[in-house]
């Protein structure tokens, strides 16, 4: 497997994943989006949707990039899980602070 260096500090705001593929491709990959569409055999405007954060990581594109970058699926999908789960959060404050945990619902 291989290890990229994150130019990024860690104490940052959760960014969409595809943020993170994108740096992989411009930094350490150096490969075009269209050629690692064509590799990954999507299309280009597919690609594009997901590194500019307009759609969400699937677990095949997830495989797809990891096998084109020689990583790892696990990163791009828990990555896409913390970026949901963090706005999700932020949308719902109001309605879980009303919600009463099962225990004390008695």
């Amino acid at each position: 497997m291989i290890e990229y260096r994150v130019r990024h500090p860690l104490k940052r705001y959760l960014t969409h994943p595809g943020v993170l593929m994108w740096e992989i491709l411009a930094d350490h990959v150096r490969l075009p989006i269209a050629a690692a569409a064509r590799r990954m055999r999507i299309s280009r405007q597919s690609l594009y949707a997901v590194l500019d954060g307009k759609s969400a990581v699937t677990a095949a594109m997830a495989l797809k990039f990891a096998k084109l970058t020689g990583g790892t699926p696990d990163l791009f999908l828990h990555v896409r899980d913390a970026y949901d789960l963090r706005h999700a959060q932020a949308r719902l404050r109001l309605t879980l602070e009303r919600i009463a945990p099962a225990s004390s619902a008695a």
